[in-house]
């Protein structure tokens, strides 16, 4: 064989591992994206939806939305970070005493799709040995911090019991502090199942009576995601 033969066919194979490579690498990153463990939206033959809370800093505004809350008479999910669970303890026994329902947000809010198997369960097991102990609460719910979340975070939760939780709509609250903007995307296009990512922000307390005011006049239940994914 040539020279110039032989490194063609190099090439060739080399090109060839390089593709299938590849493909995998895809097919990892779909099969992830539309793993139907990971859930986005609840069921659509029933009104409900969920304006669902992500808390993990800052507590000044807990309280002013569960006044809201209690005002319309609402419960929903607030999904806590269990290292502001170890420092508001008695918040987190309030939020469950007014009635509502807790989910898991990890425990030191990092980004579960840079984690392996281990660390994953590790992030979700902290958070729930927190609220299980000081509430007595088993936690069944999980929300990655930012949405990221790989094959071995919905293997993690779902060894842990826990479903993985995503949302529909996102309000991005945390980031544009301005509750007309806030008002809008929590209600633009609202359908039956929808879940709708929140904050306890000065913002979203702003925008929340009109938001509750909305869904409930146009027909909607809001309620909590359990309530919504069943």
């Amino acid at each position: 064989m040539k020279k110039s033969q032989f490194i063609a066919n190099i090439v060739i194979v080399a090109m060839f591992i390089a593709l299938i490579a590849i493909s995998f690498s895809n097919s990892q990153t779909l099969y992830t994206q539309a793993d139907s463990r990971v859930i986005y939206a609840g069921n659509e033959q029933n009104n409900n939806v969920c304006f669902m809370i992500n808390v993990y800093q800052g507590n000044e505004y807990v309280e002013d939305l569960l006044d809201i809350l209690d005002l319309y008479n609402v419960k929903t999910t607030f999904f806590l970070g269990g290292s502001w669970a170890v420092k508001n303890v008695d918040l987190v026994k309030e939020i469950y005493a007014r009635g509502h329902e807790l989910g898991n947000h990890g425990f030191y809010h990092k980004d579960q799709d840079t984690l392996d198997y281990d660390s994953n369960v590790q992030e979700i097991n902290m958070c729930h040995k927190v609220i299980s102990e000081n509430v007595g609460v088993e936690m069944t719910l999980f929300a990655p911090p930012s949405g990221a979340y790989n094959i071995s975070t919905v293997d993690a939760a779902v060894s842990l019991n826990y479903k993985t939780i995503m949302w529909t709509h996102d309000t991005i609250d945390w980031r544009d502090q301005d509750a007309d903007l806030i008002y809008k995307r929590a209600t633009k296009d609202l359908s039956n199942g929808d879940l709708i990512l929140m904050h306890p922000t000065k913002s979203t307390v702003e925008a929340m009576t009109n938001i509750l005011s909305y869904a409930i006049n146009n027909g909607f239940n809001p309620t909590t995601v359990s309530n919504c994914i069943s």
